[in-house]
């Protein structure tokens, strides 16, 4: 979108917050950058041009605008919906490969050479991807410098620095600031807000509208006990890391999410977050998706009553596959006590600071150890779970944010006991296909009925077609007009 001028600057002249994390205003004369909704008076048209990334702009010697504070705006929505190799760095790249595994590791996990990654990532973002990762690790400084009272040293390292200097100098550069500077800036603003020893809180930004119904309504009535909870208005559950464990409680707010974390390790805090913003689908264009669906005058009323439906995802794609085949053809609460059952025996155990939760979520490591005769299940519902978690824990089933997601469907579609159903929930939930549809889910058949849509799966699919690319939404739509657990937030 940054190569269209004129609309980037409509976008700036009005400030519209819909286009943020689209792109990114740079200024020439004052050397700072913004996101269009910046609330100071709009530069000059001469001044001003536009990049498509926090990145390009630090690259191309900009820093952060202190009003705006641009590098904490919403992430762009291209990248959840393409699985182009692009989109597929990106999504690794926020969850923290290059840090981890360096871009030769990131070339790996997409099959291209090093060259190529550079060059794609390049001619699309104006960044590679050491700047990319440059620029995320400078937002995680960010936040721990105003967030929490560690030690700068400590700050360096957990951001994922390899030096106090390079640390220094890097938020010097990005943000005009020193880090002491940051914090006092912080202070005086009383940025800081009551802290639990141990734990980091801060804001995840959304574009609106949200409705969070049915993203935290879906989350908490199929919460499996001691991995997840609902409490005081928050959802919490454990998490399994790079580096270690941590606990999250996401609690749903009018112009934000609230999000506190409690760490093991202090490395994990940005992939975290990236986390944690996936599982809500926060990076979403609702605009573009409501619009789309509102051309459907059957869909159109269900649009207008509760727009910005997010898609409730997950922060472990292998967990919720496993999750998927315990609840095909059982209710939510059967579901929920199967997986249970299969945490109290085989989960890790962590530590809550609030004492509710209890467990990690087996790996596929450890349930493919398990006896199969322990399950109590249909002798065929368990030859589907056991040939899946072997699948997952030889590797030969790769699924995460970088998976290709009709070469998962296929691989998913080969496994036994993998009809239609549990290929699209997974496609939909852990890969973040934004298309992906369930025609044949009673409860779409349902409202689809009662709306005056075609409710046979191979009627429902052709009238789909004018959703596409966002059935993945019209589906969350379809789900609202039961009055399931799932749609509502808890008391």
């Amino acid at each position: 979108m940054h190569t269209d001028t004129e609309r980037c600057v409509r976008a700036v002249q009005s400030k519209d917050a819909r286009f943020d994390g689209w792109f990114f205003t740079a200024v020439l004369t004052t050397r700072i950058y913004c996101r269009p909704s910046c609330p100071a008076v709009p530069p000059k048209v001469e001044n001003m041009t536009f990049l498509p990334s926090a990145a390009a702009c630090q690259q191309a010697g900009f820093r952060a605008c202190k009003r705006c504070r641009p590098d904490t705006s919403p992430g762009s929505p291209e990248w959840n919906a393409r699985a182009d190799a692009v989109a597929r760095a990106m999504r690794l790249i926020q969850d923290g490969v290059v840090d981890r595994e360096g871009v030769p590791g990131l070339a790996a996990r997409l099959g291209y050479s090093t060259r190529q990654v550079e060059r794609q990532l390049s001619a699309e973002l104006g960044a590679g991807p050491l700047a990319l990762a440059r620029a995320q690790r400078a937002q995680a400084a960010r936040l721990l410098i105003e967030t929490s009272e560690l030690p700068m040293g400590d700050v360096a390292f957990a951001a994922g620095f390899s030096s106090i200097r390079t640390f220094n100098d890097t938020v010097r550069e990005v943000f005009a600031l020193s880090p002491s500077e940051l914090r006092l800036r912080a202070d005086k603003a009383g940025r800081h807000q009551p802290r639990i020893p141990g734990t980091i809180s801060l804001r995840l930004p959304f574009r609106a509208p949200l409705t969070p119904d049915n993203l935290f309504g879906h989350l908490a009535a199929t919460a499996v006990p001691g991995v997840e909870e609902w409490r005081d208005g928050a959802y919490r559950r454990t998490l399994r890391l790079p580096y270690g464990t941590g606990v999250v409680a996401l609690t749903p707010q009018p112009d934000h999410i609230g999000c506190r974390l409690a760490l093991t390790d202090l490395r994990d805090l940005t992939i975290a977050i990236s986390r944690c913003r996936w599982m809500l689908d926060l990076d979403a264009d609702p605009e573009a998706v409501d619009e789309q669906l509102r051309a459907d005058p059957l869909l159109a009323p269900l649009v207008d009553k509760a727009p910005g439906r997010r898609v409730p995802r997950t922060v472990d794609a292998a967990e919720f596959a496993v999750r998927a085949v315990l609840g095909q053809q059982v209710s939510t609460a059967a579901a929920r006590t199967h997986a249970a059952r299969l945490v109290t025996a085989h989960g890790e155990p962590v530590e809550d600071p609030l004492g509710g939760l209890t467990h990690l979520f087996p790996s596929p490591q450890a349930l493919a150890a398990l006896d199969p005769e322990s399950l109590a299940m249909p002798r065929t519902r368990r030859t589907t779970f056991t040939t899946l978690v072997s699948a997952l824990a030889d590797g030969s089933l790769p699924l995460g944010v970088d998976s290709d997601w009709d070469a998962a469907r296929a691989r998913l579609s080969a496994l036994p006991g993998f009809g239609p159903w549990t290929t699209e929930v997974i496609a939909m939930r852990a890969l973040g296909d934004p298309d992906a549809f369930l025609p044949s889910d009673l409860g779409v058949r349902r409202a689809a009925r009662g709306l005056g849509l075609p409710s046979t799966p191979s009627a429902l699919t052709a009238r789909a077609a004018g959703w596409r690319p966002w059935r993945a939404y019209a589906v969350q739509y379809l789900w609202a007009t039961d009055d399931h657990a799932i749609n509502h937030l808890p008391a």
